[in-house]
């Protein structure tokens, strides 16, 4: 048998063709204005820049395990004294992004998950599961399996929201906005 090696044409036809492609994908469930009208209707809201100190920072890089950066740009004063804010966190391996809004006295009001991008663990948007977060406040434990419920199929993007909330909180306890 005489053997011949493959040219590079085709010995790279034949590796691409057997790799199965990577494909992100992305669910919008609803946009900031959505989420904003949901949470408060007819209210009116001003945007603010929050802004921590490196000490703000690394005491909530201490309180919650979230390292990458709170964008302080997605914040607003809603008329009355609550907060709708937007916020990112990872899931898995990709960001989740979601609305969180406060009342006046500080407890959450009401969280969406605004933008999914993992293939699987999407169950952390389920109104069910959402709903534990409701009337939380900064002084609640706010921990997977103790006062929060895990989402089998979904424990990390549902850790990582939960720490996400928390860290919210945390902010709104740190940071007057006039």
């Amino acid at each position: 048998m005489n053997w011949k090696p493959l040219t590079n044409t085709l010995a790279t036809t034949l590796l691409l063709g057997s790799v199965a492609p990577l494909v992100a994908h992305a669910t919008v469930f609803m946009s900031v204005q959505q989420a904003q009208q949901a949470m408060f209707p007819a209210a009116t809201m001003q945007k603010v820049a929050v802004q921590l100190s490196d000490d703000q920072v690394k005491q909530l890089k201490k309180a919650t395990g979230i390292y990458h950066a709170f964008k302080g740009d997605q914040v607003y004063q809603v008329a009355g004294g609550g907060w709708f804010v937007v916020d990112q966190v990872l899931g898995k391996h990709e960001m989740i992004t979601y609305a969180i809004g406060l009342n006046p006295d500080g407890s959450v009001k009401q969280v969406e998950v605004l933008e999914y991008r993992e293939t699987y663990g999407g169950d952390v948007r389920n109104a069910s599961w959402l709903g534990q977060f409701k009337g939380k406040t900064v002084t609640d434990t706010l921990k997977l399996n103790k006062d929060i419920k895990n989402i089998s199929g979904a424990t990390l993007s549902s850790r990582h929201l939960t720490d996400g909330i928390k860290r919210v909180l945390l902010i709104r306890q740190m940071v007057r906005v006039a």
